[in-house]
């Protein structure tokens, strides 16, 4: 029931009596304050206690879990007393009070100054976008397992102890339940610490320290023990887990709720859009090569070139043949007890060639020029000629009535052929 000084921009207020402040927040929407936030300090010479007050007398008309839980920690928790403190209110927020109580008749100052480029929101707004963004490809990083692990044992203890014990807890419903627990217990404690971050830290410097460097190394030694995740669905949970991650981040790094609800709806759908855009430009490419019609274009080879492909393409495959046979993972022990020539095996791997001169000759005296198969070949030709000849005859004699002055001239087998 008693009234409070309303604050201003930029007003300096100097007071020694108990007192209480309130900031009202402007309704009216300005994108340039999508990153403002307003700064106040109240510093003395001597103690005195800050009690925030919260704006709501029942926490039961609360509408979500976050501002219940905000009222209960304004009205359960009780900070120690300071000579300085400082408040950070976001813009288009809730409308804060609090209410100062000095021990002595001291005086001491209130000072309101805007923020217009807040760094930490910022920050959080940036992170969140790309955390959301490499969530697949930071999931399977063993490095980012091992930060992730450090920040969840530091920040929320209860569920990292949790999840190291879930194996001896044998129920999956008794593992939600006490994790949907743990989890509330370490939002509360978040909450708890952010809003005391700057007495903690003055007051109590060497014990945080301490806690941070306890906690992280236990934490990075129970991950590196458990080492990164391997399978399919754990990734798959712990990308989820990101992305809602990146989401509060997201949520928390702006101002104006409205935007962050429409960064979030834009990323959501950038993400879900790769799936039908890239359909799409597969069945493009498939539709434009059915309707391209191409034209298959030959290179047929001379005889100089088949040739000498031929004997490159043998040299080639001889010497990978060689290869494998000096590798270690060659079964040489079983190839020699099935050859029937084993050391010329052996020699053609060391870089003898592939054919023998005695096989060399064996096949010219055969296949070469004068050889029995070339005189089989010669008369098989000829005896096929003197068949074609009785089926030519009366074409002949066409051209002889055709060409008068010209005479047939008799011609050694052997010429013809050539």
């Amino acid at each position: 029931g008693k009234n409070c000084s309303l604050l201003q921009e930029m007003d300096v207020i100097q007071k020694q009596d108990e007192n209480c402040y309130c900031y009202v927040q402007n309704r009216t929407i300005h994108l340039q304050y999508l990153w403002s936030t307003l700064q106040i300090k109240v510093s003395s010479r001597e103690k005195f206690r800050f009690e925030p007050i919260s704006e709501k007398n029942n926490c039961r008309n609360s509408e979500t879990v976050f501002e219940f839980a905000a009222c209960a920690v304004q009205i359960l928790w009780k900070p120690e007393t300071c000579t300085e403190i400082f408040l950070s209110i976001k813009q288009y927020g809730e409308d804060v009070c609090f209410k100062i109580q000095p021990f002595k008749i001291e005086p001491y100052i209130v000072r309101v100054k805007r923020e217009m480029l807040d760094g930490k929101l910022l920050f959080l707004f940036v992170a969140g976008i790309f955390l959301f963004h490499f969530a697949n490809s930071l999931s399977r990083s063993a490095k980012f397992f091992y930060l992730s692990g450090i920040i969840l044992g530091v920040l929320a203890l209860l569920v990292f102890v949790l999840l190291t014990l879930k194996r001896f807890i044998p129920r999956h419903s008794t593992f939600w339940i006490l994790l949907s627990g743990s989890w509330m217990v370490s939002l509360y404690f978040i909450y708890c610490f952010k809003e005391n971050i700057q007495w903690l830290w003055s007051e109590h410097k060497n014990y945080l320290l301490g806690y941070f460097l306890a906690v992280g190394i236990t934490s990075f030694a129970i991950c590196y023990q458990h080492g990164p995740l391997t399978t399919e669905l754990s990734i798959t949970l712990f990308t989820w887990m990101l992305q809602l991650t990146a989401f509060v981040l997201i949520y928390f790094g702006v101002t104006i709720p409205q935007v962050a609800y429409a960064v979030i709806a834009v990323s959501l759908c950038s993400k879900g859009l790769c799936y039908p855009l890239g359909a799409a430009c597969h069945i493009a490419r498939k539709m434009k090569h059915h309707f391209k019609s191409k034209k298959l274009v030959f290179k047929y080879l001379t005889e100089e070139e088949y040739r000498e492909q031929g004997e490159n393409e043998t040299i080639r495959a001889l010497e990978e043949l060689r290869s494998f046979c000096r590798s270690p993972d060659f079964p040489s022990w079983i190839a020699i007890s099935k050859l029937q020539a084993p050391h010329r095996f052996a020699a053609f791997v060391l870089g003898s060639p592939h054919i023998s001169p005695a096989e060399t000759k064996a096949h010219d005296e055969q296949y070469g020029i004068g050889s029995s198969f070339l005189e089989e070949q010669l008369f098989e030709t000829r005896a096929q000629s003197e068949q074609d000849e009785p089926a030519n005859s009366v074409h002949e004699e066409d051209e002889e009535n055709e060409n008068e002055m010209h005479t047939q001239i008799p011609f050694p087998y052997a010429t013809e052929l050539l």
